[in-house]
């Protein structure tokens, strides 16, 4: 099994910054992609962005002001979130595919974490 678990969300005023984490744990051969999603309240969830290998994919309303990266000895992934809008304010997830140790394959959440956005 592989396990994702979230961290780094929390109340930010408009304009402001947060930065999440998300470490896999577990019997992990490989990961790839990983990504940031959210869901607002009464919405469906939606991509914020994915990182595969060197490629890089935003949602278009957070480009300019998100960006995602990766520590791959970490088997860890980040979003810094600049600019934040009271639009922003969801529960994000993290989402990483990829192959176990036994080489099968695992598609896993973590467990959310909730950005408020507001003044």
């Amino acid at each position: 099994q592989v396990h994702l678990v979230e961290s780094g969300g929390g109340l930010v005023q408009p304009g402001g910054s947060l930065r999440l984490s998300c470490a896999a744990s577990g019997s992990i051969f490989s990961i790839n992609p990983m990504g940031w999603y959210r869901q607002a309240p009464g919405k469906q969830r939606e991509l914020v962005a994915t990182i595969s290998g060197g490629s890089r994919n935003y949602a278009d309303f957070v480009k300019g002001r998100f960006a995602i990266s990766r520590d791959n000895a970490k088997n860890t992934v980040y979003l810094q979130m600049n600019s934040l809008k009271p639009e922003d304010t969801a529960v994000y997830y993290c989402n990483a595919a990829g192959t176990t140790t036994w080489r099968t394959n695992f598609n896993s959440w973590g467990q959310g974490t909730q950005v408020t956005v507001s003044s």
